[in-house]
């Protein structure tokens, strides 16, 4: 494609974004799948420039407003061009020549207007709190104080990082079948299972992908799922597994010995946990779908596993580098209704666990209101349940010390750690004996 053709396709790849309730990766890969005239590069280029665009929208949208272009998808990407890219105005309109499959041509208002943009930073010292840290108003607060680092490491791009498939491989046979393939890993600083990849290699067409020796998964996913200590011989339950990546973390803990049972209430998205099931060798495997997280089978199953994680919906404040769209589509609504959700879903898959058995709390929210405070509010509530200093179960199932501030729980943080920012409690079911 030409880089007219590019630039227009990309803009209406934001439109059909921006017009769609789903997330932008489900669009964008519809959206791809309907045009397999467009080859593999391309298809980075447009994937990188869209999801780039989306990272910058609100200082775009800042500089739009200055200069009084119209809040646009065109509008921002023709500022961007300008901005990041360092183009001229004049640049700008040889690229909007009108000609086949290019952008319409620049309107003389638009093409003065491009022109004060000329020489203009992406970030000002002019520019709001929110603005600078690409957040909605509403939302800035519920960061706390000192939000900006967190805002700034989330507005980043994040990497692709690797689990080693216990079941299948070593960490050092991982790291040797991807160097054969021209990969260069290199191990996670926290996980002992991670691995770490610059660029955005093609991972799913290596043969130690198809193998089964490693599978796509942040480093905090991978830890939120091996501090709640499952371990073989075990019966285990996922309570809101979705597509199954922290179920195969889960298995490969196991060693496919005890029973793992990986339940959701989008029955679709637990049966395209399948073929990642297979593919990673985990044979011990239960799928259950839900009808709601009342479902009547959590109840005949009452304290029966003895390790029950809960990755609950939640914000995805955490996950802002992988999905930079969602920080504008969550409303205060919204949040208050996951918030409620949570609390039920939580109190709920509570009742699987065995006396001496454990729960971990889970999400990928930076957001203390669906962390911090859901935790306190589920142990005033459950007096036969306590939490399990993170220092212990660290120790357990990584090794060696916790990151420094980890206490009753842990929050990790990109700024801080390099990982998407998840928060984890382990809370723990006493005897009643030793509650009363």
């Amino acid at each position: 494609m030409t880089p007219a053709a590019l630039l227009q396709a990309s803009i209406e790849l934001s439109e059909a974004i921006a017009a769609d309730k789903r997330p932008a990766d489900a669009v964008v890969s519809e959206w791809l799948r309907d045009r397999r005239y467009i080859g593999s590069k391309d298809r980075r280029h447009l994937t990188q420039a869209v999801y780039d665009r989306l990272r910058r929208r609100a200082r775009l949208d800042w500089w739009c407003q200055r200069v009084h272009l119209a809040e646009s998808e065109r509008s921002r990407a023709l500022a961007e061009l300008v901005i990041v890219g360092g183009l001229s105005a004049g640049d700008v309109a040889q690229l909007c020549s009108g000609q086949r499959f290019g952008p319409e041509p620049l309107a003389p208002k638009e093409k003065s207007r491009l022109e004060k943009l000329e020489r203009a930073p992406l970030d000002h010292r002019e520019q709001p709190p929110a603005v600078a840290g690409e957040c909605p108003d509403w939302l800035l607060p519920k960061f706390g104080p000192d939000a900006q680092p967190t805002l700034a490491a989330l507005a980043e791009e994040a990497p692709l990082d690797l689990r080693v498939n216990r079941l299948k491989a070593t960490r050092e046979a991982a790291i040797q079948a991807l160097v054969a393939e021209g990969l260069h890993p290199q191990p996670t600083p926290l996980s002992p299972l991670g691995l770490r990849l610059t660029g955005r290699p093609n991972v799913a067409d290596t043969a130690a992908f198809k193998g089964g020796l490693v599978e796509r998964q942040d480093e905090g996913s991978q830890l939120a799922a091996l501090l709640l200590g499952a371990r073989p011989g075990m019966r285990v339950m996922d309570f809101c597994a979705g597509a199954g990546g922290k179920t195969l973390a889960l298995a490969g803990e196991m060693e496919n010995k005890g029973s793992l049972t990986a339940s959701d209430v989008l029955e679709k998205r637990l049966e395209r946990a399948g073929e990642r099931l297979r593919r990673a060798g985990a044979h011990n495997v239960t799928r259950r779908p839900l009808s709601t997280h009342r479902d009547p089978w959590v109840k005949r199953h009452k304290a029966s596993f003895d390790r029950v994680l809960v990755d609950a919906p939640c914000s995805g404040t955490g996950a802002w580098r992988r999905n930079p769209d969602a920080r504008w589509r969550t409303e205060p609504e919204e949040l208050a209704r996951i918030e409620t959700l949570q609390a039920e879903i939580l109190d709920s898959a509570a009742r699987l666990v065995k006396p001496g058995g454990r729960i971990a709390y889970v999400t990928c929210s930076l957001l203390a209101e669906e962390n911090e405070a859901q935790v306190a509010r589920f142990l005033a509530g459950h007096a036969d349940f306590r939490p399990l200093p993170i220092a212990a179960a660290w120790t357990e199932s990584v090794g060696g010390a916790p990151p420094a501030g980890a206490g009753d729980s842990l929050t990790l943080r990109p700024e801080v750690h390099g990982t998407d920012g998840f928060f984890v409690a382990i809370l723990e079911r006493v005897a009643p004996e030793a509650a009363a």
